[in-house]
């Protein structure tokens, strides 16, 4: 299996240097996640594959495949643990116990619960709401033999329900003429934040080493997701490569579970990393002010931008300014380097990072001048605190309320009463494969680009969605970050209707490149809800205690559309089967949110155990001090915007969609968060290193006035 990893790498890496990249490799390209994860992928699919091969030993002389109880002991399990690697990648880790590991959150997530110190931490599984329903008992996908019925029908190929139920003509779109696309784009912001499922890392099949992307059998990991002969692409394909997400290190008797290599919680990993080498990668540890680093070749109208990949080779960057445009390599822009992997993927997602890349470096900058006495390490862990509770309130206090509605909110998600220790915040399999997806069909085709009084520019005009993936070079060449804010902020969502569901933008161009064939957004949603071996529709609206449909009356009733259930019926046979995904986001929205009732439900309960199990969320007592708290709660994300670029007009609520620029707003007029909270009495003491290897703090305790100072021994963060 080692074998084949490498030699697919070496395709990758070969596609992209002789330009006949395609839209797979992309996929599996920013996929890609740090050593730690990779080490524990490898030593799971080990794991996996040792199992089945001695399940299938034994069946060659066996009518009916045997219980693994049958056949292994605990001591032969033990074994197969630690000669795969999984004993050590399950290990619990040892939490300090010092005050620092008291002050800031682990990087990786580990130990914030401090007796179930996994919980929420990085290369974990996913936790589990349902059963997982696997077509065998070692996990084989849903529809993994088109021929296996469910509930006395088989599946539908997934490409079938992308087109009869999802397509949508890019021209054929209504706008929410009450939400900005910035909303849009902070969904998919938190979710890099909350989620990173990796594939296998290996795109070729394990028994055979057939190229995933080639054929269409299929032989773990691929899970091809056959095109029919109805559809208007059969003739260029048969089908479109997909490869199964990687398995995590469980216990031989289990079943199949996926991993989430980042953090579950609103800690803005993206910014920071999920692992202590990317976070060491990602600081500029020359700077006594605690900074990132940042981008040393270009500037943003004197502004930073995030510093590059570092590249072996030059030709190996997706990212890379095309030729055609005739630039020098020392004017050449490359993918960026960001805590997240994902950070490349389109001019949204770029300018977010950038932006926030600043604001933790103008907020180390501002408690440096606060703080003269402070260590480089102190500013880092102290900005990073203070930018993970911002996320914590934009998405809790403003964003939440909008997608789910202020009222479901209110009902589903109790107001905040502290720590609880026992809940679980890790991130559920249906939350991330499934309900956490729902903008998807919210996303518009084209993406505006906006001159300083927010109208369409001659300059840099407006793009379709596929020209601003992996486009890096657009930001640094076309104007930075601000005419993609400006975009972001002035132009409307796309509004969801039962006969407007995902853009073509999205089903038939996605990662569209020199060769090959582009993917299928809602076709990968559905295909790998069925690889995660969710359990169908109804199932779900059980879980949330929502009525769940018998018949084609009862469904319509439940979508308010008869249409739209005759087509879902026609497909699936029974509302049992449907695929959660498509059955949640056809649900007519709550009033005032932007999903139904399942959906609020799933993510209003993912979102509630992210608070409330979340030792360092920021109210509670102890985390911040109440001065603190009281700035923390005036923090805008329309003042970030102003305090990092060069934009000088912003509406009040960038997630309320603005009519005219003539409703926008001067910076002037948008108050600031003041950090004189943070400002701690110089001692004369320095909190660096001192002689004898102890580090100086200053902790904070309510009233803010009151201070007091604890020597300890010294922890670095690097």
């Amino acid at each position: 299996m080692f074998t084949v990893c490498s030699l697919i790498s070496i395709r990758v890496k070969t596609s992209l240097s002789d330009g006949s990249v395609r839209p797979s490799d992309l996929l599996a390209l920013f996929k890609q996640t740090g050593p730690k994860t990779r080490t524990h992928v490898r030593s799971a699919e080990f794991l996996d594959n040792t199992v089945e091969l001695i399940r299938e030993m034994v069946y060659t002389h066996s009518m009916d495949k045997p219980d693994l109880t049958d056949l292994l002991s605990a001591e032969d399990m033990e074994t197969i643990l630690q000669v795969t690697g999984c004993s050590s990648e399950t290990l619990r880790p040892v939490c300090k116990s010092d005050c620092l590991s008291k002050r800031y959150r682990t990087i990786t997530g580990h130990c914030n619960n401090r007796e179930n110190p996994q919980w929420g931490a990085a290369n974990t599984a996913y936790a589990r709401w349902l059963s997982p329903e696997y077509e065998d008992p070692r996990g084989a996908p849903r529809g993994w033999n088109p021929q296996h019925t469910y509930h006395n029908h088989t599946l539908p190929p997934v490409r079938s329900v992308s087109q009869e139920v999802l397509y949508t003509h890019n021209e054929n779109i209504s706008l929410d003429m009450s939400l900005s696309h910035l909303l849009v784009e902070w969904g998919q912001w938190i979710d890099h934040d909350l989620t990173l499922t990796p594939q296998s890392p290996s795109t070729a099949a394990f028994k055979t080493g057939a190229d995933c992307t080639r054929t269409c059998s299929r032989d773990t990991p691929c899970f091809p997701i056959q095109i029919p002969l109805s559809d208007p692409r059969t003739g260029t394909q048969s089908c479109m490569p997909f490869f199964r997400s990687a398995p995590s290190c469980t216990v031989p008797l289990g079943h199949r579970e996926q991993l989430n290599a980042i953090t579950a919680f609103v800690d803005a990993s993206m910014v920071y990393g999920s692992s202590d080498g990317l976070s060491g990668a990602l600081r500029n540890l020359s700077s006594p002010l605690g900074l990132l680093a940042v981008n040393q070749f270009h500037s943003d109208q004197g502004l930073s931008f995030m510093p590059f990949l570092t590249r072996t080779q030059m030709n190996l960057d997706p990212c890379e300014t095309p030729q055609r445009l005739n630039i020098s390599m020392g004017n050449r822009s490359f993918c960026f380097q960001a805590g997240d992997s994902r950070a490349n993927e389109h001019l949204g997602m770029i300018a977010l990072h950038t932006l926030f890349l600043r604001e933790h470096n103008r907020m180390a900058e501002e408690l440096h001048k606060l703080n003269p006495h402070w260590s480089p390490d102190t500013l880092y862990q102290e900005a990073r605190k203070i930018l993970g509770a911002v996320h914590q309130i934009l998405t809790w206090d403003h964003y939440l309320p909008r997608v789910l509605g202020r009222s479901a909110n209110l009902a589903l998600m109790p107001p905040y009463k502290g720590y609880d220790p026992a809940a679980d915040p890790s991130i559920s399999n249906i939350f991330s494969t499934a309900a956490f997806r729902f903008a998807h069909v919210t996303v518009h085709p084209v993406v505006n680009r906006l001159g300083p009084d927010y109208r369409l520019s001659p300059e840099h005009p407006a793009l379709p969605l596929h020209h601003s993936l992996f486009a890096s070079w657009r930001v640094v060449l076309e104007g930075g970050i601000d005419p993609v804010l400006r975009g972001l902020l002035l132009s409307p969502a796309k509004l969801q209707t039962a006969d407007q569901m995902m853009v073509e933008e999205l089903t038939e161009r996605l990662f569209q490149a020199q060769g090959g064939l582009p993917l299928d957004l809602a076709a990968l949603n559905l295909q790998r809800g069925r690889d995660h071996g969710l359990q169908g529709y109804s199932a779900w609206r059980e879980l949330c205690g929502l009525s769940t449909p018998v018949n084609e009356s009862g469904l319509a009733g439940i979508l308010g559309n008869g249409v739209l259930a005759r087509k879902l019926l026609h497909l699936y046979g029974t509302a049992k089967n449907i695929d959660v995904w498509v059955g949640a986001i056809s649900e007519p929205a709550l009033p005032g949110g932007r999903v139904g009732p399942l959906l609020a439900c799933l993510i209003a309960k993912q979102f509630e155990v992210l608070r409330d199990g979340d030792r360092f969320w920021w109210q509670n007592e102890g985390v911040f001090s109440s001065a603190q708290r009281d700035a923390l709660r005036t923090t805008s994300l329309s003042r970030i915007i102003c305090d990092n670029t060069n934009i000088r007009l912003v509406p009040f609520d960038p997630f309320a969609h603005t009519l005219h620029p003539d409703d926008l707003l001067p910076c002037a007029h948008i108050g600031h968060m003041n950090l004189s909270a943070w400002r701690e009495p110089d001692t004369g003491i320095s909190d660096r290193k001192s002689e004898n290897n102890q580090m100086i703090l200053l902790f904070d305790v309510d009233p803010p006035d009151t201070q007091f100072i604890k020597t300890l021994n010294i922890w670095t963060f690097m």
